[in-house]
């Protein structure tokens, strides 16, 4: 493989705001683009602008009320208080200026070996169920990329270095050997979303196809390498995927607004270095993020020519990320998650295969009646795929539990 990369990028969705004193900043991802242009990385990658998203995409994972909903709700007509409304409002607005839809065109490019490595940093939005919005997801790229890469690939890894857990990705998958989720995550204290327990392993053709890696506050880059790299390296081992989906939650560095780890940007870089090194087929995705200057994950070493005041007060690349957070990840409790998640990958079947299937025309070969940029063209209402038995997992939400803060 020799790592074409594609980068996907909207600029409108930059421009959408959550209310005053809301963490979620989508002004970030328009930061982290200036960087990309500033710095001729753009140069090295091909880049497109996705298309948005209609309501059949939406509707590949999620209820066709719930999308609905969605499409017609506005300040005006819910009822809740109007600061609520509004972040609401603007929140759902996010998901129509085509931020996660670009993952459609992504793994497109990736069947047709246009390019090896996708990126989307708008996307990552793995809380979202199939009939509820979670945190600040309200539709789930992720889930519905993993769709779609599975008419073409018979296994698919889903990693997630978010600090909160992948719930919605894992419930969506949570019977199927399809793919195997793999979530390293802050987990106790009621944190939201207050799932991730180690011994949520899946279910039916399902069990042990779903791992966690519980972690407590204030892991370092050491302890978190300690972890990642020989856990990785024996889930891809056991379970040989065709293809990766990484979520890069910004999150997990140290003094996120909303984190409690001590993560480094250099030590963050490391997992998804070293999830490439595999060379297997790649989507990477970002997630969560609410310091807004952590988001902009580099391994640049000069001064940001634009968005400067954001770098203050040291003006670096790499600020200091370091915090007084106590690291209560003894080695005996790294040592404990370590031995259960091994002998948990004990209990798989090697590399589980799939039956053969028809498999549906691709999304970009139909005709849209929309006019623009051929970029932003998609599918019709009459696309379908078959979908393998126990292939989502519709049961209640007895396992999610409520939280100080929701992410």
């Amino acid at each position: 493989m020799s790592n074409r990369t594609a980068y996907f990028y909207d600029p409108d969705v930059g421009n959408f705001h959550y209310g005053a004193g809301h963490p979620m900043k989508p002004h970030r991802l328009s930061l982290t683009h200036s960087l990309v242009l500033h710095y001729g990385l753009y140069k090295k990658m091909q880049v497109f602008k996705p298309y948005k998203a209609s309501q059949h995409d939406m509707c590949r994972f999620h209820s066709e009320d719930y999308i609905d909903f969605l499409q017609k709700v506005s300040p005006n007509n819910i009822f809740c208080s109007r600061k609520h409304a509004q972040r609401l409002f603007c929140g759902i607005r996010t998901i129509g200026s085509g931020s996660y839809i670009s993952n459609h065109i992504h793994y497109i490019k990736l069947f047709f070996q246009i390019c090896d490595i996708a990126i989307n940093w708008a996307g990552g939005l793995h809380h979202a169920k199939k009939f509820e919005a979670s945190g600040f997801c309200y539709v789930n790229d992720i889930v519905i990329s993993i769709l779609e890469l599975l008419k073409y690939h018979p296994r698919v890894l889903y990693i997630d270095i978010d600090i909160h857990h992948g719930d919605g990705v894992q419930e969506a998958f949570y019977l199927t050997d399809r793919v195997m989720t793999v979530s390293f995550h802050k987990y106790g204290n009621y944190f939201f979303p207050g799932t991730g327990d180690m011994y949520e392993v899946g279910a039916e053709s399902g069990r042990y196809y779903c791992l966690n890696v519980p972690l407590r506050d204030g892991i370092d880059d050491q302890s978190y390498r300690q972890l990642f790299q020989p856990v990785i390296k024996q889930v891809v081992d056991f379970y040989q995927p065709t293809c990766i989906v990484l979520q890069c939650g910004a999150d997990s560095l140290g003094c996120d607004r909303l984190g409690c780890f001590n993560l480094s940007i250099r030590g963050h870089g490391e997992c998804v270095e070293f999830v490439k090194s595999f060379r297997i087929p790649l989507l990477v995705l970002g997630g969560g993020g609410y310091t807004v200057r952590n988001v902009l994950v580099t391994e640049l070493i000069s001064t940001p020519p634009e968005y400067f005041e954001y770098f203050a007060p040291d003006f670096t690349l790499h600020p200091d990320v370091s915090t007084r957070i106590e690291n209560q990840n003894s080695r005996q409790y790294l040592e404990q998650i370590r031995s259960t998640v091994f002998e948990n990958l004990k209990m798989l079947n090697h590399a589980p295969s799939v039956q053969i299937h028809d498999v549906p025309s691709d999304i970009l070969s139909y005709e849209r009646t929309d006019e623009g940029d051929p970029d932003e063209r998609g599918s019709e209402d009459n696309y379908s795929r078959p979908e393998a038995a126990n292939e989502f997992y519709d049961g209640d939400h007895d396992n999610d539990k409520e939280s100080d803060v929701e992410i």
